[in-house]
C-alpha cells in the first residue's frame, strides 16, 4: 500500500466503492456514487423535438438545462414505470457535463470492490454503457458506464458544440 496516499483514501479502497442500485424490469444494475450529483424525485420535463424516444426531455436544474435519459426505454424499449421509487438521478457525464437518468427502484446502495465486476462475454457494442457484472446471492448485478450512454449523434443533439469523444 502506498504510504503517501491519505488515510481516508486508503480506508475507502479497503472498504470498496459505493454503488447506487436500481432495476430495469426485473434486472439489477449499479451506478458508482462517484458519478452521482444528486438523486431527485421524478420531475416535469420539457420534451426535446427530434430526439429518440428514450430521451425523456430536459430539466431546468439550478439555472442549467440538463438532458434526461430514460434508462429503461434506452435499454429495453419500455419507459420506466411510474413508481414512488423511480428517481431522476443527475450524474457527471464526460467531464464537466451533466446528464439526468430516470431510474426505477433506485433506493438501495451496495459497497464492493470494482474488481468484483467481471466482463460477461457478450458483445454489447450497440449498448456500450452496459458494463461488467457481479454475482451475489440475489443474482447478477450489471454496472452502468455513464460516459458511454449516448451514441455520438445523440450526444451532438443534446450537447451541441461539445466534442463527442471522451476527454483526455
Amino acid at each position: 500500500m502506498n504510504d503517501m496516499q491519505p488515510r481516508a483514501a486508503r480506508e475507502n479502497n479497503a472498504k470498496g466503492v459505493l454503488y447506487l442500485q436500481f432495476r430495469i424490469q426485473e434486472q439489477r444494475f449499479a451506478l458508482s456514487v462517484h458519478e452521482v450529483i444528486e438523486v431527485l424525485p421524478r420531475q416535469p420535463l420539457k420534451p426535446i423535438a427530434q430526439a429518440p424516444g428514450w430521451v425523456a426531455g430536459v430539466l431546468a436544474y439550478r439555472g442549467q438545462l440538463v438532458p434526461v435519459v430514460d434508462l429503461a426505454a434506452l435499454s429495453f424499449g419500455q419507459p420506466a414505470a411510474q413508481r414512488t421509487s423511480t428517481r431522476l438521478v443527475l450524474v457527471h457525464y464526460r467531464g464537466g457535463l451533466q446528464l439526468g437518468l430516470i431510474l426505477e427502484q433506485a433506493t438501495e446502495t451496495l459497497r464492493c470492490h470494482p474488481d468484483e465486476f467481471q466482463p460477461y462475454g457478450v458483445d454489447s457494442a450497440e449498448a456500450a454503457y452496459l458494463g461488467p457484472v457481479r454475482q451475489d446471492e440475489q443474482g447478477l448485478l450489471q454496472r452502468i458506464e455513464v460516459n458511454d450512454l449516448l451514441p455520438d449523434v445523440v450526444h451532438q443533439l443534446l450537447y451541441p458544440g461539445e466534442p463527442t469523444g471522451m476527454p483526455t
